[in-house]
């Protein structure tokens, strides 16, 4: 299933989490139904969505989630130390949910529709000072993030990774994730960003 295709349907994997476009998204897999998910994804080179919880657990039963998530891929896969499978993905596209079927072993699957990708846009002057504070925050979050590829010089990159690291509630987040144009999530973060580390 290629994020370009105009409608599809993918696996979603529920999380108390928000994972943008760009953004790392390290997990620990101990589900059966999601274990046989990253063997499917990583036979097929397929990946997933991610979707925030809005009612319901990550583990265990159902979870009600919001409508619109970021498809992932997984980049690297390990076994943790206490015999758990790791794995590590990133954050590609964003979707909307259109329609959603639970199979028989609880993974829930959705019809969904592409939204727009965010190109390559400069981080215009006015949030100029952001990129090198998001720079210095990166190396003191530490891992997964030190280690990006930055791309501190895009609006769309740097809006992604203060959303993901900022303490914000997860329901802000999603507001965030949900906007279409990265100037605007720009704008929505800078105020928390400005409060958080002034």
């Amino acid at each position: 299933m290629s994020p370009t295709s105009p409608a599809t349907e993918i696996p979603l994997f529920p999380l108390g989490t928000v994972l943008f476009p760009g953004g790392p998204l390290p997990l620990r897999i101990f589900e059966a139904r999601y274990i046989d998910l990253v063997r499917r994804c990583l036979r097929d080179g397929s990946g997933f969505g991610v979707v925030l919880i809005r009612e319901g657990m990550e583990a265990g039963g159902a979870a009600l989630t919001f409508d619109v998530g970021t498809y992932a891929r997984i980049v690297d896969f390990s076994q943790q130390p206490d015999g758990l499978l790791g794995i590590r993905a990133s954050g590609e596209r964003r979707f909307r949910i259109l329609e959603r079927r639970r199979e028989r072993d609880g993974l829930n699957l959705a019809g969904i529709e592409w939204l727009a990708e965010d190109l390559p846009q400069p981080l215009p002057e006015e949030f100029a000072e952001l990129g090198p504070a998001l720079d210095a925050l990166l190396d003191q979050v530490g891992e997964p993030y030190a280690s990006l590829d930055r791309h501190l010089d895009d609006a769309g990159w740097v809006a992604g990774r203060l959303a993901e690291i900022l303490p914000l509630p997860p329901g802000r987040k999603q507001q965030c994730l949900e906007f279409d144009d990265a100037i605007e999530r720009l704008r929505f973060l800078r105020p928390l960003f400005e409060i958080r580390y002034s």
